[in-house]
């Protein structure tokens, strides 16, 4: 069975890119699963319904996001409209699993592909940096009770490299992948661990490469230089895409190997 999981979608720019290489990447490597984190989807700030229903038309089974989630309204009603157990596509936007009891949407998606192959997503938060949520290595112990799917993907959003390695160590053998987002900056640590788990450090952006992790430059410098706050703007130049392909087996979960991508223009 063969994953691949694009890394943050920012803006418009990251959209263009991944519509041009998608298609071609899911067709030459077989790809069964397709997952999108599309937190910054729409102008590198939140996602929207109309954005999250153009990644599904992409081919998107899943799609994550982290703590850009809330950024644009519209999509908390989208994510409350359908209960827990529906397929349609409002389900399959996940939030982070460890945000507080109350909190609208659902933190895992667990499907089914054509072949009858069961998988499961899970979306986590890191607290290093990220402000507050629950535990996220107790948090995946709890779901990972209620899930019966072997095939299981994990996309933790946080900032601390530390704590992203420690949950890829934490649930090594237990999950298919552990797979970074949130700093936009793809890491060349993906590697299969003893067992069985795919993990890399951060998948990075499909955005504009020609940015401040996906901002315009001269902005997030008035930033550093003035402190003054100030409207960020997502940049458009050098767009890439980001991803990472694994291949495992649908009966056990276990990964076997790992492939990153970075496609330009």
């Amino acid at each position: 069975m063969r994953i691949l999981f694009v890394g943050d979608v920012f803006g418009s720019a990251g959209r263009r890119i991944v519509r041009e290489h998608l298609g071609h990447v899911v067709e030459q490597h077989e790809v069964d699963l397709l997952i999108i984190n599309g937190e910054n989807a729409a102008g590198g700030f939140g996602l929207t319904p109309a954005i999250a229903d153009e990644l599904f038309e992409l081919g998107a089974h899943v799609i994550t996001t982290g703590n850009h989630v809330w950024d644009k309204r519209e999509i908390i009603e989208y994510m409350k409209s359908v209960p827990e157990d529906s397929h349609e596509n409002p389900r399959r936007v996940i939030r982070p699993a460890n945000y507080v009891a109350g909190t609208p949407g659902y933190g895992f998606y667990q499907g089914q592909l054509p072949s009858g192959q069961e998988y499961a997503v899970i979306n986590l938060q890191g607290r290093v940096f990220l402000g507050s949520s629950d535990d996220p290595f107790r948090t995946a112990d709890a779901l990972l009770k209620q899930i019966t799917a072997k095939v299981i993907l994990i996309d933790f959003h946080a900032e601390a490299t530390s704590e992203k390695a420690a949950l890829g160590w934490y649930l090594d053998g237990r999950v298919t992948a552990v797979l970074g987002t949130h700093t936009h900056v793809p890491t060349a640590d993906d590697r299969v661990l003893p067992g069985g788990t795919a993990y890399q450090t951060d998948v990075g952006m499909s955005g504009p490469y020609d940015s401040i992790i996906g901002v315009e430059k001269e902005l997030v410098l008035q930033r550093f230089l003035t402190g003054m706050p100030g409207k960020f703007e997502a940049a458009k130049g050098d767009p890439r895409m980001a991803a990472t392909l694994i291949e495992c087996d649908g009966a056990t979960g276990r990964a076997s190997r790992t492939q990153r991508f970075l496609l330009g223009e």
